[in-house]
């Protein structure tokens, strides 16, 4: 039953991971395809709150739950999909935490501008494209980590 509850918390956490930061994406190109401050502003807050209440969490759920889970079914942490995992978990959080801050101060620029009635400013466009940049490196390992998590393939380092 431990393994059951604790395979489930995992899935969950990642189905989390996955989804809030395909919702996050979708949303705020939409937004950004606009062109309207006040309409940037809004999804922007609204994703920054997203990403600190369901990201952040399953960010802190998924090693535990996956330590818990390999210890539960007596993985050794150095295997090597595990491993090829965690770095990607890693190289996944690298992207991530950045792209919030980028977020939040899209969010303030895009306000600012909404408040003059005047247009996005420069910053906030090459903070976009950072932002967008970031999320194909972060996504992608993304899905590779529920590709490890679902194959299992014996990788040797």
């Amino acid at each position: 039953m431990t393994y059951l509850i604790l395979k489930y918390l995992h899935i969950i956490g990642a189905a989390v991971l996955l989804g809030t930061g395909a919702g996050i994406a979708f949303f705020m190109l939409l937004a950004h395809r606009t062109g309207n401050p006040a309409t940037i502003a809004a999804t922007a807050r609204i994703v920054v709150v997203a990403d600190f209440l369901f990201t952040a969490s399953a960010v802190i759920l998924q090693p535990v739950t996956g330590w818990l889970l390999a210890r539960e079914v007596g993985y050794s942490l150095s295997e090597g999909w595990i491993l090829l995992s965690l770095v990607l978990y890693v190289v996944t959080g690298i992207f991530w935490l950045p792209v919030v801050w980028i977020q939040m101060r899209m969010r303030d620029l895009a306000a600012a501008a909404a408040d003059h009635r005047g247009p996005l400013p420069a910053s906030y466009h090459r903070l976009f494209w950072t932002w967008f940049a970031f999320g194909f490196p972060a996504f992608g390992a993304v899905l590779a980590i529920f590709w490890l998590m679902i194959a299992r393939p014996p990788i040797s380092f």
